[in-house]
């Protein structure tokens, strides 16, 4: 009985680490991504910090990415820049891949 209890303990904890990482790559591609679309509007270093954090906080709206992409597709067309929503995707999924090779570089 302690088998099946020490492996159901060791699958538990293998879901939270797994969960963890997951939403430290969300959200350090989010801040990436926010970074991304910064310097594409031309914005300065404190506003580019400051909008990396907003887009952070954009993807507690709702779950999925949607909301993140959104945020930076209306912020990117209202400053008047020409991209469009697969652009933003795309950027999106290479931030994606930058981030867990930035963190799996760290451990």
């Amino acid at each position: 009985m302690t088998d099946f209890r020490d492996r159901e303990r060791a699958e538990e904890a293998k879901f939270a680490m797994d969960e963890d990482t997951a939403f430290r790559v969300a959200a350090r591609r989010n801040r990436l991504l926010g970074h991304w679309a910064a310097e594409k509007m031309g914005l300065t270093p404190e506003e580019t910090d400051a909008y990396a954090k907003a887009v952070v906080q954009a993807d507690f709206e709702e779950a999925g990415d949607e909301d993140v992409i959104r945020k930076v597709l209306g912020d990117l067309t209202q400053a008047g820049c020409e991209i469009d929503e697969a652009a933003v995707r795309a950027a999106l999924e290479e931030k994606s891949v930058e981030a867990r090779r930035q963190l799996m570089s760290e451990s």
